[in-house]
């Protein structure tokens, strides 16, 4: 699975707080919760995305509450994939539920805003077409390529099972 977009770059701690305001909680609409991505510490982000752009960040990306609605409002607002130097521990398991790609990788600091970068998840590359530089990144197993594939785990599960 290839995916291609325009990098929207942030700092190191981008907890879910910074993703989605507490406020917006009582929605769990992707695209509602969308228009609302990053809006604390990026007010117009959201209006700045275009469908299939990729967040790249620094250390601690997704820390704090369990709030499944931070992946969910990165997907609703057109984001493709989240790049980042770490990941908190429950933002994984989220992102995956909803068909979030994440990428852990060393290299985020050579990446600026605006680059233009290819992933290839099944071969663990980040092709910044920009710089013209390839990076290093773990490769995506072939069922978790399959749950993103399907728009998350809910519909991946449905698949499986034929309904």
């Amino acid at each position: 699975m290839i995916i291609k977009g325009k990098v929207h770059k942030f700092s190191d701690d981008i907890n879910t707080d910074d993703i989605i305001a507490a406020k917006y909680l009582v929605s769990t609409d992707a695209v509602e919760l969308g228009k609302h991505c990053m809006e604390t510490i990026a007010p117009d982000f959201a209006k700045a995305v275009s469908c299939g752009d990729i967040i790249v960040a620094g250390n601690n990306f997704g820390c704090g509450s369990s709030r499944e609605h931070a992946p969910l409002s990165i997907k609703g607002c057109g984001v493709s994939a989240v790049v980042a130097k770490s990941f908190a521990a429950i933002f994984f398991r989220n992102a995956i539920n909803i068909g979030l790609p994440f990428l852990e990788s060393a290299d985020v600091e050579k990446i600026d805003n605006g680059d233009i970068i290819e992933i290839d998840l099944a071969a663990g590359k980040i092709n910044n077409l920009t710089k013209k530089q390839v990076y290093k990144t773990q490769a995506f197993p072939d069922f978790l390529q399959d749950i993103v594939a399907s728009g998350g785990l809910i519909n991946y599960i449905k698949k499986q099972r034929g309904a």
